[in-house]
Order: C-alpha cells, then structure tokens, then sequence
C-alpha cells in the first residue's frame, strides 16, 4: 500500500473541517475525508474556517509551545538546565536531534496542518456576504500562514544569509488547499529560502492592508500585528530600513503601551482574568475550555501546575546582577528545594503572546543604530525607555552590543534568542558556532521516506 508524507495526508485529514467556536477544538476525522462541495458550504462555515485556522496555529505543538520552547533549548549554553525527562526535548538541548524526533515530526505536521486550512480559507472567500469580511477574513489566514511559513523556515533552514539565500533548501510552499484524493503531484520538493521569504513577506504585506479595518474575528490579529511579525522578518533578513519602518508603525499606532510593572505583561489569566497585557500584540488564546498553556509545562513549577524541566542555572542570574537589573533580574521562583524557574510561565490558562510592543522598541532601535537615523526617536530614547521600565539607569551613548544585551535580558525564553544569535553570527558556545548544522532541525524522517523530492539537512 503506498504510503503519503504528510504533506499529502494533511488534506484528505482536513478537506471538511468546521468550527463553530472561539472556544473549541476543530472537528477533525483522522480517517475519512469529506467531499469538496460538503466542506465549506456557507458565510458561517467560512468565518468559523478562520477560528479554525488560530485553533491549529496555537497547538501546542506549534505556535503556542513548540515554536518557543525549541528554539530556547538550542540557543541555551549554560542559562538552563532541561531536567525533563522527554528524550525528544534533551535533544534540543543537548544539540543532538535525529531525524525519527517525535517532536520534531509533530512541529512540521502541526505547522503544515495549519497552512492548509488557512489555504482553505482563501479559495472559499467568495461564499463571504460582504467585501468587508473577504479583506479581513483573507488578512487574517494570510497573517497565520505568513507567521506559519516564518516559524518554519526558521527552525528548519538554514539562517537569512548563511550561505546563497537562493540555493540553500527552505521549506516546501504549499499555496494552494490539498484535497483527496492525494496523488504523486501532492510530493513537493523543498522551496529555497529566498523564495520562502518572499512568500512570507508578500502574506504579511497583504494582510496588513486587508486589515486596516480590524479583524473578522474577535481576539483575532489586525494590521499592528502584521507589521510587527514584518518587522521580526526584515530585521532576520538585515533589511533594518523596512524592520524599522514596520515595528514604528505598530508604536505609532497607538493601540499598545508598555506595562508600568514588568510582572504584568505575563501570566494574563491570574492578572487579568484572560484579557492581554497592554503591551501584547498578538496572543494565541488559552481557556479553560480549550486546554493549558503548554510553556507553563516545560518552564513551569510542578507547584504552578508545570514539571520542573526548564531550571534557571547561575550563569543567567549572574548576567542579570552583573547588570544590575532587579526587576528582570528578580523575576524569577523557587521551590522549596531551591530550583530556580522562569516566572514568565506560571499560569496554566495564560494567553501565549506571540509578539509585544517592548520587542517593537528594540528593533526600531537597532534598526535606526544601523542606519544611523532616527526614525520615530533616537536608539538611546527606546533603550532608555526599555531600561526605565527594568528600574535600570538612564545610558548616556549606546552600543549594538547594549542593544543586543537588553535584547536578550528583556525577551529572554519568549523563543527569539537562537534567531537573533543566528542572524547577528554571534556563537552559542566556543564550540557550537552560529551556523553550526545541529541548530537546524532535521526534516521529519518520514517526509523523506515518503517524498523522494525532499532533501535532508546536513548531518542528518
């Protein structure tokens, strides 16, 4: 019988899906597929389409745990200890993934499930009653499928400039939804990582202007939040000019401001019953319906509902008092046995912020550090504003190196430290280079067995 990679089995698994929720899970058979004209028949089928398009882009295998959690074990070099007891997740850390990881498996099939449905979506468009809901409906799955195609390329790929950009194997692009019954012409090769960019910034560039008018769905991302994931892809890519524009139009725009208490930005169930911080531009929504936040898990204390995984070692608690900072510095527990844990995940039903407005800061500082401008304030102007809300002094001049310091102290364990390692070539460890193979992940052993146009990445 022949098998099918699950690039091929993602559709036949969701030609039919229907949500009728924000709160519920996707009506998902892992068997049969549902005939095309069943599918998405109505406005309403549509719209709840959408809903279902955020439900698969926050797995927890994906955009709401995976995402973060695997690029923060690659990138440790002594800040933590991974005391888990999940073979799969000692591989991020140790740096010794293979190609059968299960983790690794569920991560692609998740994000590729993902980028189905939001192709779904737009070649249903046209059953909307209004214009209206078209622009935003079609801003809102390319928003998902842009950030999908991003967490992907990024984790396996090799980095925006590490080699020929056009020659190294992104990931494969799939534009287009995948229906029963699957044929050999569903086995797609890898896309380079040029091409891959360039699809990413076109989804993201188009769902900002589709959503100049807000959102389709309740909670669900508007036009801030496309250009602050632009910002995220120029700034990998080096092009500080478009970064810089894209994070200031978010911080001109006016929608969010900086939490007083650094405390406050996380954990938003027990601080605000569910509602996001302030400064939160885009979260993946947890409830209590729905499931438990899955970064809670991993760096969460079993007191907190977590399993003590993710442990704060010396090294990291020294760079913060070096440093005197006692607001970040201090935002840390420990049980009583004296493990230390980050107190960013603490709260099992916290939404899980993809993107915040004090990473907006830091890169139109960079940006503007690079290209000596000033574009909506000086570098020193958003550093300082970063620095006074950590209780630290003002600075009188500024570095890149301060730049990327406050970087690392201030989004630490929200997944961008290993991206922003790579794409600056700053090393892991003497031993584990910026560019090093074992920080990309492998693809998934049975994508290669099952789809021949498929190359593996090296040293797997």
């Amino acid at each position: 019988m022949k098998r099918h990679s699950f690039l091929q089995l993602t559709a036949a698994m969701l030609t039919g899906f229907m949500v009728w929720g924000c709160g519920d899970r996707l009506n998902v058979d892992p068997v049969q597929s549902v005939d095309e004209d069943k599918a998405l028949q109505t406005s309403s089928d549509v719209l709840g389409a959408v809903v279902g398009c955020y439900d698969g882009y926050g797995s927890t295998e994906f955009g709401s745990g995976a995402v973060q959690y695997i690029a923060d074990l690659l990138a440790d070099d002594g800040d933590v200890r991974f005391a888990g007891t999940f073979a799969t997740h000692q591989q991020f850390w140790r740096k010794t993934m293979i190609a059968t990881n299960s983790q690794i498996s569920l991560t692609w099939r998740n994000g590729y499930s993902t980028i189905n449905r939001t192709n779904n979506v737009l070649e249903n468009l046209g059953k909307l009653d209004t214009d209206a809901q078209r622009a935003a409906a079609e801003g809102e799955v390319l928003f998902i499928r842009g950030l999908s195609y991003f967490n992907l390329v990024r984790l396996f790929a090799k980095a925006w400039g590490d080699g020929d950009n056009t020659v190294n194997p992104g990931v494969p692009l799939v534009l287009t939804a995948t229906k029963a019954p699957i044929t050999e012409a569903n086995s797609v090769p890898r896309n380079s990582v040029s091409a891959v960019y360039t699809q990413i910034i076109a989804d993201l560039t188009k769902a900002e202007a589709d959503l100049k008018n807000g959102p389709v769905t309740a909670n669900g991302a508007n036009a801030a939040a496309a250009a602050a994931i632009l910002s995220r892809v120029y700034l990998m890519q080096g092009n500080y000019a478009a970064a810089r524009d894209a994070a200031n139009r978010v911080i001109a725009s006016g929608l969010y401001s900086l939490e007083a208490d650094y405390s406050k930005v996380f954990n938003d169930y027990k601080n605000r019953r569910g509602v996001p911080s302030s400064e939160s531009i885009f979260s993946t929504l947890i409830t209590i319906q729905d499931g438990t936040n899955s970064l809670l898990t991993y760096y969460g204390s079993s007191a907190n509902g977590g399993r003590n995984d993710v442990r704060i070692q010396a090294k990291l608690l020294n760079e913060y008092a070096a440093y005197g900072d006692k607001v970040r510095g201090n935002f840390f527990i420990q049980d009583g046995i004296g493990r230390i844990f980050t107190a960013k995940y603490q709260d099992q039903y916290a939404n899980v912020t993809q993107v915040r407005l004090a990473e907006m800061y830091l890169t139109r500082a960079e940006a503007n550090f690079m290209l000596n401008t000033q574009v909506g304030a000086t570098p020193l102007e958003d550093i300082n504003r970063i620095r006074s809300r950590a209780g630290l002094a003002a600075l009188t001049s500024i570095t890149r190196s301060d730049i990327l310091k406050e970087r690392k102290l201030e989004l630490i364990f929200e997944g961008e430290y290993l991206h922003d390692l790579r794409r600056t070539r700053r090393n892991i460890s003497s031993s584990i280079l910026y560019n090093d193979a074992r920080l990309v992940l492998p693809i998934p052993q049975r994508e290669i067995d099952t789809n021949t146009s498929l190359v593996q990445n090296p040293g797997y």
